[in-house]
């Protein structure tokens, strides 16, 4: 497809949101604009580089842990925003996962000796809810999120995240808890996509350690796209003094400097070589279940990959009406839907949360999502040995 003809079609897609209120969260983009992955898989952007996010827990010094936590937030950011793209590349929209849609996948670093293992699962559909779970299991490093997305229209889309991950490194007991940022997506009119941060968010230690960063973008007049500066001070000191400091473009590369000596500790390239993602590693499709995302969606992404926008609308039309009528069958039995792999916990007796928040800006909105979404370690050991996952029940009912 030429850039002529991408651009005539974000000018119609503009016009159609444009008309749509509230909520865009469950709408469905035209094909020729979807990604060929689905929502269910956005966690493999905090696992694809596993020697980066065991790194903390290697580390004996609290305060440069929590600027190596910071280091692999930062790291994925360009491939959970840029989704099928990158700078100067339009980004595409996910597929909108099905409720019970699962996603399992792990990256090995065989010169780091780290894998990390991904387990995903969408555990809602109205409103649409992810959950996943991450672990280093050799390095003892874990990380656990959820988020309900929001979206709305006003010449950009507004991608609201509500929800938040926790890491947990075992051998210090340390809990960091990570926000999901915001985003824009700009560029409709231009033809060309791109996500933006903007705003403040903190990651927060049990250890006492503070990372505040600020994004910016680009601005009519001035401002580079992508643009962030961050810093790390401890909570307990009153003047808050910074003791290291980040800046620069999360989707291109940054400095972190040491801000008691000015020394430059590190200059981050996000496609220098030696950056590059783990490659994936997941089940054959002949031995995947049902429910797993690469599996049922299958018949989509061979259309995308051939060209065929009839049939990618075709397969994706027959998954969308068997939910839609799966939904109705629990509806009129009184069946109600129950996650396989996650279960979902009080807010109020989320201790961990609580502790860290206070004082931040951030909330849990629990009541947005439905509790707080934590995995079951026993569920997960118990599924991945036992196919079929639901029985005779597969996505298509």
């Amino acid at each position: 497809m030429d850039a002529r003809s991408v651009s005539s079609r974000l000018r119609e897609l503009v016009k159609f949101l444009g008309t749509v209120q509230g909520d865009l969260s469950n709408v469905t983009g035209p094909p020729s604009l979807l990604a060929s992955s689905s929502v269910v898989e956005v966690g493999h952007c905090w696992a694809q580089r596993p020697a980066v996010f065991a790194a903390p827990a290697l580390e004996s010094n609290p305060e440069k842990r929590s600027l190596l936590v910071l280091r692999w937030f930062l790291t994925s950011l360009r491939s959970q925003l840029y989704v099928n793209g990158a700078p100067g590349v339009s980004i595409k929209k996910p597929l909108n996962a099905f409720l019970g849609e699962l996603f399992f996948a792990s990256w090995t670093d065989e010169e780091n000796k780290a894998t990390a293992h991904l387990v995903a699962e969408q555990v809602s559909h109205h409103p649409p809810i992810t959950a996943m779970h991450i672990t280093e299991r050799e390095h003892g490093i874990r990380a656990d999120g959820y988020a309900r997305v929001e979206m709305t229209f006003n010449g950009a889309v507004n991608i609201r995240q509500v929800g938040h991950a926790l890491v947990h490194i075992d051998r210090y007991d340390e809990d960091h808890l990570v926000p999901l940022p915001d985003v824009k997506v700009r560029g409709f009119l231009g033809g060309c996509m791109y996500p933006e941060i903007t705003g403040t968010y903190t990651i927060v230690s049990s250890s006492g350690f503070v990372t505040e960063m600020y994004f910016s973008g680009e601005g009519m007049i001035r401002g580079k796209r992508n643009s962030f500066t961050a810093r790390i001070y401890n909570k307990n000191d009153p003047k808050k003094v910074s003791i290291y400091e980040a800046s620069g473009v999360w989707s291109q590369g940054w400095t972190v400097k040491d801000s008691r000596t000015g020394d430059v500790i590190e200059v981050y390239e996000v496609d220098a070589p030696e950056n590059a993602p783990a490659p994936m590693d997941i089940a054959p499709l002949d031995e995947q279940d049902e429910w797993e995302s690469r599996k049922a969606w299958h018949g989509v992404l061979s259309g995308m990959a051939a060209g065929d926008m009839r049939a990618v609308l075709a397969e994706k039309t027959k998954i969308e009406q068997a939910q839609r009528q799966m939904r109705a069958r629990e509806a009129a039995e009184g069946v109600k839907w129950e996650p396989l792999l996650f279960r979902s916990q009080d807010g109020d007796d989320h201790d961990v949360f609580h502790k860290l928040a206070e004082g931040t800006g951030h909330r849990l909105w629990h009541e947005k999502t439905k509790g707080v979404w934590r995995v079951d370690k026993n569920r997960v050991a118990e599924r991945q040995a036992q196919r079929p996952y639901r029985s005779s029940l597969t996505p298509l009912g």
